[in-house]
């Protein structure tokens, strides 16, 4: 089951989404660092942390109702 996720994030004129299957969380999150050290790109490292929360809450609540 090919399930699609999105995380967006609005910073001013700038909105970010990024769209990806569950399962490649970790290759979100090197986009995340990867977009965060680009001198060029408003994304920094404080927006890199709360997409990664989000995420990360996002995959607890679903542990939890899968435990429950």
């Amino acid at each position: 089951m090919n399930v699609i996720r999105q995380l967006s994030l609005v910073k001013g004129a700038e909105r970010f989404v990024f769209r990806y299957q569950a399962g490649h969380e970790p290759d979100v999150i090197d986009a995340f660092a990867s977009l965060a050290g680009d001198e060029a790109s408003e994304f920094d490292w404080f927006d890199a942390a709360v997409l990664s929360y989000q995420m990360g809450r996002r995959l607890e609540t679903e542990l939890d109702q899968i435990a429950t």
